[in-house]
């Protein structure tokens, strides 16, 4: 007998798979992916236009000109013992590195209470807001505010009425990333309130 082994053929003992055709990639994940970048890509330029106005604005100065168009500054004891009065009431409500106040007279007994300070402000709008509430813990509520043109130093400028002796009272008031200002105008209507305030601002800060 031949001890020579005996070829039985190849047996396939294991089923060879195809290969599998690569599964098409998810259009519900492709949107997701793309959405989350364009917000993010938002986010971005937020956060770039946020950081370019804090940048631009945080170095504000304020000063009281002795004249701003018809209005002069009343260098009396009583108008400055009013602007000292504005100064403290302003400085008790918002945190500010420095204070600055006047009262400007016109013809007509038109006068101006001005008052305002610097400091870096990160939510000028808040703060404007507190400040306005400052006038109505003295005067009674400040209604009807609005948001009026802030010109070329930008932030946020609105205006509004209160009570007073005399009837309305225009209040208007701004805040940037560095300054924050109010402005009362007795005997003054609300329409002529708001350019005269613009005029105010342009004259007493600068950055």
């Amino acid at each position: 007998m031949s001890d020579a082994p005996i070829d039985i053929g190849p047996v396939d003992l294991i089923e060879e798979q195809p290969e599998e055709a690569p599964r098409p990639k998810s259009k519900v994940r492709t949107i997701v992916l793309s959405s989350l970048l364009v917000v993010a890509l938002g986010g971005t330029g937020v956060l770039g236009w946020t950081a370019w106005q804090i940048s631009s604005q945080k170095d504000a100065k304020l000063t009281t000109p002795d004249t701003i168009g018809s209005l002069t500054r009343d260098q009396s004891e009583d108008a400055q013992s009013t602007a000292d009065y504005l100064q403290t009431a302003l400085a008790a409500e918002v945190d500010l590195d420095k204070t600055v106040a006047a009262v400007y007279t016109s013809a007509g007994e038109k006068n101006v209470l001005f008052f305002g300070g610097t400091t870096l402000f990160w939510t000028p709008e808040d703060d404007l807001e507190t400040a306005f509430n400052l006038i109505a813990d003295n005067q009674g509520a400040v209604t009807g505010i609005h948001d009026v043109p802030a010109g070329d130093l930008g932030g946020a400028m609105k205006c509004g009425t209160t009570k007073s002796d005399t009837g309305e009272l225009p209040v208007c008031g701004w805040a940037d990333h560095g300054s924050l200002a109010l402005a009362m105008f007795p005997n003054r209507t609300a329409a002529e309130a708001a350019p005269l305030f613009q005029q105010i601002r342009k004259a007493s800060e600068s950055r």
